[in-house]
């Protein structure tokens, strides 16, 4: 936990940009899993292909039990209608490290910013705002981006 996580706050926000890079649709399901199983209550804000996704993938909503428009949640996180403990924003390109400078400067919890793709490693040097980042070259085996970020949550111990 860091400083700015709000230990009271059980929300966590995940926020995906467009699903061109397929590592991203796997990481956040797997993700908003490992934090369902700890009874942190997980919403996934994406786009409308993004939700799309979720909902083929996910049709029974075991994994992802909430789907949101992303548009309409960053209008939320601005008019402080939500407030989550914890954000994870996923980012491959500079809309994704846009809507991570956003939440960085509205949202009172932890921000993690998870930098994959092809050009992740300049895409995360143009981050000059407060968060914690998990930079992988991912783009198709999402394996090197998944141990980081297990380590980060300290999830490495689980088999999933």
């Amino acid at each position: 936990m860091t400083e700015k996580q709000d230990p009271g706050n059980n929300e966590a926000l995940l926020l995906l940009g467009c699903p061109e890079v397929p590592v991203q649709m796997g990481i956040a399901v797997y993700a908003a899993h490992q934090l369902a199983k700890q009874g942190i209550d997980v919403a996934v804000a994406g786009n409308e292909a993004v939700i799309k996704l979720l909902r083929v993938s996910d049709p029974d909503r075991l994994y992802v039990k909430k789907v949101l428009n992303l548009d309409r949640t960053i209008g939320e996180l601005v008019e402080k209608k939500r407030d989550p403990g914890l954000c994870i924003v996923f980012a491959h390109n500079d809309a994704g490290i846009s809507y991570a400078a956003t939440a960085a400067y509205i949202i009172k919890g932890r921000l993690i910013v998870i930098v994959f793709g092809r050009d992740a490693e300049n895409l995360a040097g143009q981050i000059e705002f407060p968060c914690e980042t998990i930079v992988e070259k991912a783009v198709h085996n999402p394996t090197e981006l998944k141990k980081k970020i297990d380590e980060v949550f300290g999830w490495h111990a689980s088999r999933t």
